[in-house]
């Protein structure tokens, strides 16, 4: 049943010009070739899984899945705050290196970043998902796009808005932020809700009480604020529901997360992914791969439009 609605939700994107198989003549190893590399490369770093799905965000959310996030350059996107801890380019690069050689400017650095998110969910015992494929490659990256990318600290207003303005309605936001099962966070992030909330409370009152002490210990108030926390305590590194189930405890770890429980609009979606009597349920499983063919799907280039990278850090 998820393979199927997998499928339909794949086969309904072909009409934006990506499809599923896309490289099954001009390259048919090419999805193989990715997975094995995010596998072998997951296998000595683990955190790499986070880091290329969150990449992977990060690249449609600014100039569309097109791979820009991938370039260098002195104003580039990697080069932007918010991308800056951002690691896994050396994957890409060899999953690129293995393509060109087998099929030499046929896969896209941009297809090879959405196999790699949907690869390193899996890895982390998540669903898998058909990528539609056939994306170009964009030649313009520029650090000032990614104010488009919502923020740790934004309210959900703020998030919806960023999320609508792709496309993207609140349940896909609830879902995608649900990655955050397998993420990390910077100590810089977050900190201020256990250190020095506002000028009336230093804790943030959202939080679980008995996870305060947890947090302080990880991130005290003059310690190193590039350490890193996972997001979905008790499940970190494992995809699953068990970050859902955090913020309804109180255990988010990211203010802009926590929201989604207090905030009327996104909570009664995280309940109906925990399976709260009374309404209808959704698995979480399946929606995660219906929203990332959608978002993998935002300002995609095709047919004549970008190019095929030779390397995935500079145009052609």
């Amino acid at each position: 049943m998820l393979v199927l609605l997998l499928a339909m939700v794949a086969t309904m994107v072909q009409s934006q010009r990506t499809t599923v198989g896309f490289y099954s003549r001009s390259c048919p190893r090419a999805e193989s070739i990715v997975s094995s590399t995010v596998q072998r490369h997951f296998r000595s770093d683990p955190t790499i899984a986070p880091n290329l799905l969150r990449m992977h965000f990060h690249d449609c959310f600014v100039e569309g899945c097109d791979g820009s996030i991938l370039l260098d350059g002195a104003s580039a996107e990697k080069t932007a705050v918010p991308n800056l801890n951002l690691k896994g380019f050396d994957v890409i690069d060899d999953a690129k290196n293995q393509l060109e050689a087998a099929c030499p400017g046929v896969v896209s650095c941009a297809d090879i970043l959405a196999l790699a998110a949907r690869d390193s969910v899996v890895v982390t015992n998540g669903p898998s998902w058909q990528v539609p494929t056939g994306r170009r490659d964009g030649r313009v990256s520029q650090a000032s796009g990614t104010s488009s990318l919502p923020g740790p600290t934004e309210s959900v207003a703020s998030q919806k808005q960023k999320f609508f303005a792709k496309g993207l309605n609140t349940q896909d936001l609830v879902t995608l932020v649900g990655g955050h099962t397998i993420g990390t966070a910077s100590c810089a992030t977050f900190s201020f809700r256990v250190n020095s909330f506002n000028a009336t409370t230093s804790v943030d009152p959202s939080i679980n009480p008995t996870f305060v002490p947890q947090l302080q210990a990880q991130c005290p108030a003059n310690g190193n604020a590039a350490n890193r926390v996972g997001l979905d305590t008790g499940s970190i590194g494992r995809f699953d529901t068990s970050f859902f189930n955090n913020l309804r405890n109180g255990r988010g770890v990211l203010l802009s997360d926590q929201l989604l429980w207090t905030d009327a609009s996104t909570r009664p979606i995280v309940q109906r992914f925990l399976g709260f009597r009374g309404i209808a349920g959704l698995t979480f499983n399946v929606e995660f791969g219906m929203a990332m063919v959608k978002m993998s799907n935002i300002g995609v280039k095709t047919g004549t439009n970008g190019e095929i990278r030779k390397v995935c850090s500079a145009v052609i």
